[in-house]
Parts: structure tokens; C-alpha cells; sequence
């Protein structure tokens, strides 16, 4: 959808980032009739899943699906998707207003009176031998993503931080059969009572890896001295790290957030301390799901046009008082 003549064009917003949020921003301002350019590098977060559920009216529908609609509804209104990647963002320093120059992975520039940033978050799972492989398909993290899918199952729950035994006990409300593996380490007295009395097992020794069946679909769970535990999924809480590179080059504050590491703040409407800057989804939110996401994009995409406006009416009062008349 876009060629060479594109280059070094203006737009009232380009948004970096095509998941949920930032595809459901573009669909508010491209209906506002602003110039709209969506750069994606098509690395969603959610782009190893099958499936997504708790998506009124789109239950069961591969993510990907639901992207691929939202950049169509998106172009139908005229606005315009790049799938290449952001290398570079600058304040336009020779302007008053808002402005930035976008450097894509294609070489081409482009300006923007506002910016939406929408970049998601990267899952580091613990290094162990087998997870990687399995994300996704025998591998979650989310109980209400993909619990209904496991219910009465064997379900495996790997600790790996301190909301580990609330996600087992999570679990327990979609299967009797939970084991938490607490991977060697110790856990709270209080911990135990309320893990033990809805019959959660806990697994205290030391995991060294995943099994497979000969279909190559997850089986178990292999121990450091040989034992395996049967489960038929596993769930995991990992390490998010945000996407938030170019936030962080332009100066947008941070917070203290999720694991205690600095997160990008933003108001109710995503807006950063950056004039003309907006994040939305994962890259300020860990717990944004497509829903979450989608709702704020909404939210930011109606904010920016009205900023715009503002911005609109200033100018021409100004030009106003400078022609009377005119």
C-alpha cells in the first residue's frame, strides 16, 4: 500500500507499532480524516498464539486474523501501513508545534505532527531447555487466555517470581490436577497451608527441562535428577521487558512498574510527558491484553485528533490577528 513517492511525506500521526492498540488508534483518527501512516515490523507479542479468547466477539480467532482485518479496515479509510521497522525518531527542533522525523527500515523519512507508539513487550522465559519450543502451544502465561482450553488437565505451574503460587491457585480453578514446581526454591509456611489445602502438589525439586510424546507435543516435565512429572501444560509468568527504545530516546518519564523496573508513564489517555507523544498496550502496560490494548489505542486515537484541533484553532486565530479581514 505505499511506494517511492511516499517518501519524506507529512502525516498528522504515524503510529509505530500495528498490534491491537495501535491499529485500533489509526481506525479512530483515519475516521477523524487525518493522514494516518502505521509502521509495523509484525512482531506482535501474541504472535506465537493460536488462538484468543475473552474477545467479545472475536472468541477463538487467531490473533494474526484479527491484525490482518484491522490493517484492512484501516487502509479502507485511506490510511496506510508500512510492515518494516522504526530505526530512528527525532524531534523536529525547527518547529513550535509537535513535529518528528520517522527513519524506516527501508531508508524512506517522514514527518509527523504526532506520534503513537505502540511496540508491545518481549517475554524472556527462564532458560530452560524445552520452554522456548512449547510457547504457545503447551507453554502460557495467562490462566484466562488459555485456562478453558486445559480445563481437568494435568496443569503444570513453573515458579518463577513472587505471583507464581497465585497463578497456580488461578489454576486450580480450571483443573483439580495442579502441580507447582518450585524449581528449588523455598517457599513461605503460610505459602504451603494455602497451596496444599485446595490440593495443589508442590513439586520443591530442581526442573532441568520439558518431555515430549512421539508426536512431539509437551508430556511432562523433566527433574534435575532424573524424575519427570507428568503435566500436559505448563504455565509461567516471564520476564517482560518493553519495547520502549525510542519512548526512552525522546525523553518520555518513567516510573518504577512491573517487577519493580522503570515503565513508561502515561496519563489515562496514553499520553507521555513527550508533547505530541502517545504509547499505548504493552510497551507502558504488561497486563494490556487485545481488549485492554484495543480500548486504549481507541482512547489515544480520539485524544490526538482533538489535540490536533487544538492545535488547528490556535493557528488560525493567529493567522486571523495577522490578516484581519482577510
Amino acid at each position: 500500500m505505499h511506494n517511492e513517492s511516499m517518501q519524506n511525506t507529512s502525516w498528522d500521526a504515524i503510529i509505530i507499532g500495528g498490534g491491537s492498540g495501535g491499529l485500533s488508534a489509526a481506525l479512530m483518527l483515519v475516521r477523524a480524516r487525518r493522514r494516518v501512516l502505521v509502521v509495523d515490523s509484525g512482531a506482535s507479542r501474541n504472535r506465537f498464539a493460536a488462538h484468543m479468547h475473552g474477545v467479545i466477539g472475536r472468541d477463538g480467532w487467531s490473533p494474526l486474523d484479527l491484525l490482518a482485518t484491522g490493517r484492512t479496515e484501516v487502509q479502507r479509510y485511506g490510511g496506510v501501513v508500512i510492515p518494516t521497522e522504526v530505526v530512528g525518531v527525532e524531534r523536529a527542533v525547527e518547529r513550535a508545534d509537535p513535529g518528528f522525523d520517522v527513519t524506516l527500515g527501508t531508508g524512506e523519512r517522514h514527518r509527523a505532527r504526532r506520534l503513537l507508539i505502540a511496540t508491545g513487550l518481549r517475554d524472556e522465559l527462564p532458560d530452560i531447555p524445552g520452554l522456548a519450543e512449547h510457547w504457545g502451544s503447551g507453554v502460557f502465561v495467562c490462566p484466562y487466555c488459555d485456562g478453558w482450553e486445559w480445563r481437568d488437565r494435568r496443569i503444570g505451574v513453573l515458579a518463577t517470581g513472587p505471583m507464581s503460587p497465585h497463578q497456580a491457585q488461578l489454576l486450580r480453578q480450571w483443573s483439580p490436577e495442579v502441580t507447582f514446581l518450585t524449581n528449588g526454591a523455598e517457599l513461605a509456611d503460610d505459602t504451603v497451608a494455602e497451596l496444599t489445602a485446595r490440593g495443589i502438589v508442590i513439586e520443591p525439586r530442581a526442573v532441568d527441562g520439558t518431555s515430549t510424546d512421539a508426536d512431539g507435543r509437551l508430556s511432562g516435565i523433566r527433574l534435575a535428577d532424573g524424575d519427570t512429572v507428568a503435566v500436559d501444560v505448563i504455565f509461567l509468568h516471564p520476564r517482560v521487558v518493553p519495547n520502549d527504545a525510542l519512548l526512552r530516546g525522546l525523553g518520555a518519564d518513567t516510573a518504577p512498574g512491573h517487577g519493580g523496573a522503570p515503565w513508561v508513564e502515561v496519563d489515562e489517555t496514553g499520553r507521555t510527558s513527550v508533547p505530541g507523544v502517545w504509547a499505548v498496550g504493552n510497551v507502558v502496560n504488561p497486563s494490556a491484553s487485545v481488549p485492554v490494548a484495543s480500548g486504549a489505542g481507541n482512547i489515544a486515537g480520539a485524544t490526538i485528533n482533538a489535540d490536533l484541533i487544538e492545535e488547528e484553532i490556535r493557528v488560525a486565530v493567529e493567522e486571523t490577528v495577522l490578516t484581519p479581514g482577510g
